[in-house]
Parts: structure tokens; sequence; C-alpha cells
């Protein structure tokens, strides 16, 4: 690149310079350094170690979608051992430095030339180090060399940057940055939900009355996701027209006709006690009709427990999978319900290899108190569970929300709990509480749920009429890996 140059400018330091003393920056405060005060060989330098959120913020922020820097399969097999950041990454903490620390703010970056020496990898520690080379008085050009090394000290980048360098003071507030959270795609998180069923074959499943498009496609999604094989239970017109809006073949589905609802939840019943079904799944007929004919004494299918539901959802804001229990089937349960509440919840996150799941017992406040049933009820299940009368879990509360799911909430109260801040199971006081808390974190926290009643002789996929045939499809991937449990019990 050509430049101007001007009588006296010169790379070399002038011959007299007064001693400019060393700023010491308070670290709330961001400074600059103005051309006059850069000598030849001054230095600056930033160190940042790479995370994978770094690349796929590149990504969003680039459009770069090349897979050698986000699908580690890919990388592998294009000889890199692991993903690669693009070469523009540690480029990037050249001009931070040169932006926040020499010169720093009011510089202009005019030039930039870079060579890339050797890839960075998700883990390696970068340091950026730029050297002031040459000064340019007539229009206050700086050059810079410019480096970066990994934490073996291996080259990564070298090049130059010329810059033109402010000549005003800045010295201002550092400003403070927003925070980002990076979260995976619902697809992704769908993907990583199906994932509990890989290696599991198909179980025979009772679709009850799929005579909408969102009942009968979230069937088919199963069935072509290779979770079931489905038995469709309801009037036979409405099934086939509902299968010709959808424009589904539902060829190789067994369909068991039945003049109405009310006879489609018996008959579907019927099959799960003669074992010819491991699982059913609610269609669009109502849930009381079902679970009716589910609970019934002589021809349902109870157990010695109590039937309740589960929530099992993935929250972007929460690092583990969160089961919510009960949300669905049980208004105000007693002391005694909530037992057998609590024992369904942690046999399935058993089942999940969640194991011991912590169990916090929710209530308004964290202390007992004698007018809060709730307080009372949760003070119980913990001495329940120290006789062994629930076991498998390791149980906490009254907790409220904020100290069952945040470790610093739980710390500023001076909660000293195994559970406080990491729960795996929200036990809820009620269904009001229990469902509120669900559709929060599902609509609110772009939370990705999955539903299934325990406590009957099989699994039950009991969806709600806004459940989309994607979370139909989710759980029943969950029913899919109780029936298998069921068939291999551990001893």
């Amino acid at each position: 690149m050509q430049r101007d140059f001007c009588p006296g400018a010169d790379a070399l330091r002038p011959p007299f310079r007064p001693e400019i003393p060393a700023m010491t920056t308070p670290p709330d405060i961001i400074e600059n350094r103005i051309y006059d005060e850069i000598a030849v060989g001054d230095q600056a330098s930033l160190s940042r170690t790479l995370q994978a959120e770094d690349i796929q913020m590149f990504a969003v922020m680039s459009g770069d979608i090349s897979p050698t820097h986000l699908d580690a399969e890919y990388a592998r097999s294009f000889a890199f051992r692991e993903v690669i950041a693009h070469g523009m990454w540690p480029g990037i903490l050249i001009t931070t430095v040169l932006g926040t620390r020499l010169p720093g703010p009011g510089v202009i970056l005019v030039d930039q030339a870079i060579h890339f020496s050797r890839p960075v990898r998700i883990g390696d520690t970068v340091t950026a180090t730029v050297t002031c080379q040459r000064k340019f008085d007539h229009n206050h050009h700086i050059l810079f060399d410019c480096e970066c090394h990994n934490q073996e000290g291996a080259l990564v980048i070298r090049g130059t940057a010329e810059v033109k360098a402010p000549v005003e003071k800045v010295r201002r507030p550092r400003v403070e940055l927003p925070e980002i959270r990076l979260t995976e795609t619902r697809k992704s998180r769908y993907e990583q939900l199906l994932a509990m069923t890989r290696g599991l074959s198909a179980i025979a499943m009772a679709v009850v009355h799929p005579c909408d498009a969102v009942s009968l496609g979230g069937a088919l999604l199963a069935r072509d996701e290779g979770l079931i094989e489905p038995w469709l239970i309801g009037p036979e017109a409405k099934i086939r027209a509902t299968a010709e809006q959808l424009g589904a073949d539902i060829t190789g589905c067994r369909l068991i006709a039945t003049p109405h609802s009310h006879a489609a939840a018996a008959t579907a019943v019927a099959l799960a006690r003669e074992g010819k079904v491991e699982a059913l799944m609610k269609g669009s007929l109502h849930t009381d009709e079902l679970m009716a004919e589910v609970v019934a004494k002589e021809t349902g299918l109870r157990t010695a427990r109590r039937i309740s539901h589960v929530f099992l959802m993935e929250v972007p804001t929460y690092p583990r999978p969160l089961l919510i229990t009960d949300a669905a089937i049980n208004i105000t349960p007693t002391l005694e319900e909530k037992a057998d509440i609590c024992q369904n919840a942690i046999d399935l996150a058993r089942i999940l290899k969640i194991d011991p799941p912590r169990v916090a017992i929710l209530a308004a406040v964290e202390t007992v108190n004698p007018k809060m049933q709730s307080t009372l009820d949760a003070a119980a299940l913990c001495k329940m569970a120290d006789r062994s009368q629930i076991t498998g879990g390791v149980l906490d509360g009254p907790l409220a929300f904020d100290n069952a799911i945040s470790a610093s909430a739980a710390q500023t109260k001076g909660i000293q709990s195994p559970v406080a801040g990491r729960a795996d199971i929200l036990l809820v006081p009620d269904i009001e509480s229990g469902n509120m808390l669900a559709k929060q974190l599902e609509y609110l926290a772009d939370g990705l749920a999955a539903g299934i009643v325990l406590g009957a002789r099989v699994p039950i996929v009991l969806t709600s009429r806004a459940d989309s045939a994607t979370t139909r499809s989710i759980s029943t991937a969950l029913a899919v890996v109780i029936a298998h449990s069921r068939r291999n019990p551990k001893p």
C-alpha cells in the first residue's frame, strides 16, 4: 500500500521526547492514548479463551455456517481434530486491542493485512499483541505489527494494521455489555429429546379418537420417527377424512372403528389391559372421557399407586431437564397423594438416568408455617423420605421457586440444602400452581415440554388441544422409554 510521506516523518523515535507517565486506568474506566502519547515500540495485548459460544455467535452475526466451524463430525472427516474457529476470530481480537487499548477509543482502522498461520480450536487461549512500528506525523497514522499466539506460544496470526490515531483525549466509564445467551434452536432441542429413544424398537400405542389434524399428525410423526406402531381407534370415516385433509398415508396403521369417542376410550383401555398395546395417546376427545375409563375400578388401568402427570421440560435458561408434577390431573392432592406423585416422578427421573434426582417441594416460602398447608406437607414428605416411605430421590422443602432453581438465591437466604439451586423435580402444591408454572416456562422461557401420565398400567400421553404435533411426538418418545423400561425392569 502506498503512503504519502512528509519531510521529517520518520519511523524512528525523535531525539527528544518528553517522558509520559504510565497510565493506571481503573477497570471501570476506558481511556485512549492519543497520537502524541504513543511511541515506536509501544505494545498492548489481550488474551481470550475460545468457547463454543464464540463460534456460534460469529456464525449468527456473519451468516458463515460452514460445517468446518459448526459441525464436529464434518470437521473430523475434513482432517481436523475438531471444529475450528473462523480465521477472523483472532483477527477480531487484534481489532479489539486497537479499539480499546492502543490507541483505544477514537481510533479509525485504515488498512489491515493478515496472514493466518494455524487454526484455533475450542479451548485454545489466544493472546493478541499489537506493537507500534511506525508513525506518520502528517496525518496521525500509525502502522502496527500484529501477532496472535496460542497457549503454547505458537504463532496463529501475523500481519500489520494501519490506523488513524485519535488526537483528543477520551476517558469515560466503561460500557456494560449486555448479557447475550445463545440457545439451541427448538428443532435441535427436539432432536435431543428424541435421542433418548435411540436404539429402542417401536411400541404398539393406542391413539384414542385421532379425529383432528394435530392429534393424527402427532401420531403419524411419531410413527415416521420410528417410535410407535399406531393403533388408530375411533370413527373410521372421521379418521380417514382427517388423513386425507393432511395428505397423510395411514397405510400400515391398525384402524379399529368405534362409533364415538366414549367407545374409543373404552376400547383403547381394554387393549392396554390385554397387553396388546404398551401405551395410550389422547386424541381429539376430552381428557375426562379418557381418564374416566383409565381409572374405572373394574375395567380400568389402576395400580396401587396414585395416577399423576409429569411435564418433562427442556428450558434454555436452566442447565438440566426439569420435571414438574402434578400440573394436569390431581387438583388439590393430599399428603398421601403427594407421596405417590413424588414417587412417580422419581421413578421417571431414574428411567431417564437422572439418579438420584433432587426433588424440590415447592411452596411460597422456605420455612414451615402452620397456616400454610403446603409447607406442612413439604416437611412431612421429607420425613417420609427419611423413613424410606419415598425412595430413590433426594428431597427438600418447603422451597420457594427461586430457591429451588437458583443457587445464588438460596445462598442469599442462607439455605443449606443438597437440592436448592439444583432441582431436577419440582413438586407443586396443587394443579393451579403447577399448570401456570409449566405454561409460563413454555411460553415465556421457550421451554420445550413433554407430558406423560404415570401410575397406570401403561404410560399415557395426555396432550393439550394447544399442543403441536411436535410436542405430541416428544411426549410419545417419553412413553416409549417408559414402556421399554417396564419390559426390562431393574432388579
